[in-house]
C-alpha cells in the first residue's frame, strides 16, 4: 500500500496528491500519516512546493469529507428511527436515544468535526455523524477545512525537515493514535456507565 501510494504521488505530483488525500478520507487504510510526510519530502528534491503540497491536500481532504457529508444526509434521523423501531431491541435502543444523540451533536458537534479532523481514522468517519445532524453544510466546511490544514502543515512541514528519513514520523504517529485510541475509548466507557446510571436512577 506504501509503496503504491508514494508511487503515485511521484508520478502525479499535486493531482496524486489531491487523489491520494480524497482517498484517504473514503477508504481510512491509505492513511495521510505516510501521504503528507512524504509529500514534504517530495519538496527537496522535486519542482513541488510546500505550499502547492499542502493546498492540494487539504482540497483532496475538504472533498473528501464533502463526500461523506452527503452520506450522512442520506442516512438521516428519520431513517435511523425506522431502522431503531425495527432493530432497537437488540441493542435496547429507543428512538428517544437518536433524539438525544442528535441532540448532543448539534451543542458539541463543531467542536467535535475540528479536533476530530486531527485524530487518524477517525479524522475521516466524523463527517458521516455531521451529515446526519444536518449540521450548516458552510460551518461544516469551515471547521473541517481549518482543522484539516493544521493537520496538512504540521505532517508535511515534518515532512521537510525529515527529508529522506520522513519514514521515522510513522513510528511517531503509531504512539500517537494509540494514546488518542485509548483515551476516546476510556471516555466512551465512562460516558456509558453515566449514561446507564443515570438511565437507572430514572427509572
Amino acid at each position: 500500500m506504501q509503496t503504491w501510494v508514494t508511487d503515485v504521488m511521484e508520478q502525479f505530483g499535486y493531482l496524486g496528491i489531491f487523489l491520494m488525500m480524497t482517498l484517504e478520507n473514503l477508504f481510512p487504510p491509505i492513511p495521510s500519516e505516510i501521504v503528507l510526510p512524504f509529500g514534504g519530502f517530495l519538496t527537496t528534491y522535486t519542482n513541488l512546493t510546500v505550499v502547492g503540497v499542502i493546498t492540494a491536500a487539504t482540497l483532496g481532504s475538504v472533498i473528501g469529507a464533502m463526500i461523506l457529508y452527503s452520506i450522512g444526509l442520506l442516512v438521516d434521523v428519520e431513517r435511523l428511527e425506522k431502522i431503531v423501531d425495527r432493530y432497537g431491541h437488540i441493542l435496547r435502543l429507543k428512538r428517544e436515544d437518536i433524539h438525544k444523540a442528535d441532540a448532543w451533536f448539534d451543542k458539541y458537534g463543531y467542536w467535535t468535526v475540528f479536533f476530530c479532523r486531527m485524530v487518524p481514522l477517525i479524522r475521516s468517519l466524523i463527517s458521516i455523524p455531521a451529515g446526519m445532524s444536518n449540521m450548516k453544510f458552510t460551518v461544516f466546511i469551515l471547521l473541517t477545512t481549518i482543522g484539516t490544514l493544521i493537520w496538512n502543515v504540521i505532517l508535511v512541514s515534518i515532512g521537510v525537515v525529515l527529508g529522506e528519513n520522513w519514514q521515522d514520523i510513522l513510528s511517531f504517529m503509531d504512539v500517537y493514535s494509540t494514546i488518542v485510541y485509548v483515551l476516546l475509548f476510556v471516555g466512551l466507557v465512562l460516558f456509558i456507565y453515566w449514561y446507564i446510571k443515570k438511565r437507572r436512577k430514572q427509572k
